[in-house]
């Protein structure tokens, strides 16, 4: 019997229940910039509610799959150059994901009044399984040092039991450009 290939294993995969639990803070129709897409779980996800998708990823086995949901590129953000200078989303998404030399591309690229929903393995997880190298571990407090210019609505830095996992995960938003008479709300939960 043949093995499965690599589209059919995340074919069936849901979104992150911290993308889900914290999309109600996205404007209607923002636009969604998905990093380290793979297959596109969470671009289908957006796309389904409305939003247009933009996801990255150096697999070109997986932006194959992901451009089923919106635009794709495939490119190694790691060793070349950030492809999107210049560009602003109304939303971040990150999950699973870290190279610590991009993040503040990533979080650059929230425009303002934008999101960034992030989430990925913290230290600890060497004490679970992979990945385990430092490299690709969030240290204590690293993701809310890297969002200090953003306002952040949640975060948790903790161990989670299913599918033991020590993770890192932010909702944060940057602020709009005009100047309000009260405060923004950012709701804690969806209507």
């Amino acid at each position: 019997m043949a093995a499965p290939d690599i589209a059919s294993l995340h074919a069936g995969l849901a979104p992150s229940e911290w993308i889900v639990r914290w999309s109600h803070l996205l404007a209607p129709g923002a636009t969604v910039l998905d990093v380290a897409c793979g297959h596109g779980r969470h671009m289908q996800w957006f796309a389904a509610r409305g939003h247009a998708v933009t996801g990255v990823d150096r697999a070109t086995e997986a932006t194959e799959a992901a451009s089923a949901y919106g635009r794709c590129l495939t490119t190694d953000i790691e060793s070349g150059p950030w492809p999107f200078t210049g560009e602003t989303f109304g939303a971040v998404v990150v999950t699973n994901y870290l190279w610590r030399p991009r993040m503040a591309d990533i979080v650059a690229a929230v425009a303002p009044g934008g999101v960034l929903l992030y989430e990925t393995f913290a230290a600890g997880n060497e004490t679970v399984g992979k990945p385990s190298r430092p490299d690709f571990l969030l240290q204590p407090g690293e993701l809310l040092a890297a969002c200090s210019g953003l306002r952040v609505v949640a975060y948790e830095d903790g161990f989670l039991a299913e599918l033991p996992r020590f993770v890192q995960r932010i909702a944060a938003v940057r602020a709009g450009g005009a100047v309000a008479a009260q405060p923004a709300r950012h709701p804690l939960r969806a209507n």
